[in-house]
């Protein structure tokens, strides 16, 4: 447990360190059609739906609030600079989340997140559907659709839309789990900021693992994904019921 809070601490304060260095999206009239293009793909990657959770459906009567932070390195950092005036090269995202099991190993969920020091507000849902449950001796698998939108910024709009398959095996405290998926977005820019862009759809493809520990009255998990070429880390802390 004690290397479990050891990776927890170092990524939030990989995370904050990181937070100085966020900075508006208001300038991406400054942006050519080529660093639009890459800008976006980032900014997809950034932005869509990560569960940071396994396969195994929550129940009828089952619940976890969550409280977790990604952090995804950009992969055109220098675009992104010139959108923003920032020059970082990592964006932290915290986030809040919240999954409700439902009957027929159906869980819905929503998060709302925010990067701190910039206009950036993150939404969005999700629906999983466990085509197996789990159990002693055969892994969980399930399917999962995610929309997430972008709120906050005056100059574009964002879209994005998921579909990925994960399975996970509870093995004792801890659980495994994997999956592949992917990602469409739309990235629509304000005609009046940007004359010169045009509306892009970028199409990116997931593969996500991660672990998931029981505590005692939640989950931590901890997680690494490849969405496009932007890497990620995510961690969550679950208050699960």
């Amino acid at each position: 447990m004690n290397t479990l809070r050891l990776i927890f601490a170092t990524l939030l304060i990989v995370a904050t360190s990181a937070l100085a260095q966020a900075d508006d999206i208001d300038a991406i009239d400054r942006l050519s059609p080529s660093q639009f293009e890459s800008f976006a793909d980032d900014l997809v990657a950034a932005l869509s739906y990560k569960s940071s959770s396994s396969a195994e459906p929550l129940g009828v009567l089952g619940f976890d609030l969550g409280l977790g932070v990604s952090l995804v390195r950009l992969e055109n950092a220098e675009s992104w600079g010139v959108a923003t005036g920032s020059t970082t090269e990592y964006l932290p995202i915290p986030k809040v989340s919240l999954s409700k099991g439902l009957p027929f190993d159906v869980d819905l969920g929503a998060f709302v997140a925010a990067v701190p020091g910039s206009n950036i507000l993150v939404y969005g849902g999700q629906v999983q559907y466990a085509l197996m449950a789990g159990n002693p001796v055969l892994p969980a698998v399930a399917v999962r659709g995610g929309i997430t939108r972008l709120s906050g910024v005056e100059q574009l709009a964002l879209e994005t839309r998921s579909v990925e398959l994960v399975v996970s095996k509870g093995l004792f405290a801890f659980t495994p789990y994997a999956g592949i998926g992917r990602v469409w977005g739309d990235v629509t820019p304000n005609s009046t900021a940007a004359a010169t862009l045009q509306t892009l759809s970028p199409t990116l493809d997931r593969i996500f693992a991660g672990l998931q520990f029981g505590l005692v009255i939640g989950s931590l998990s901890i997680e690494v994904d490849k969405t496009g070429d932007a890497l990620g880390a995510s961690t969550k802390f679950g208050l699960r019921f």
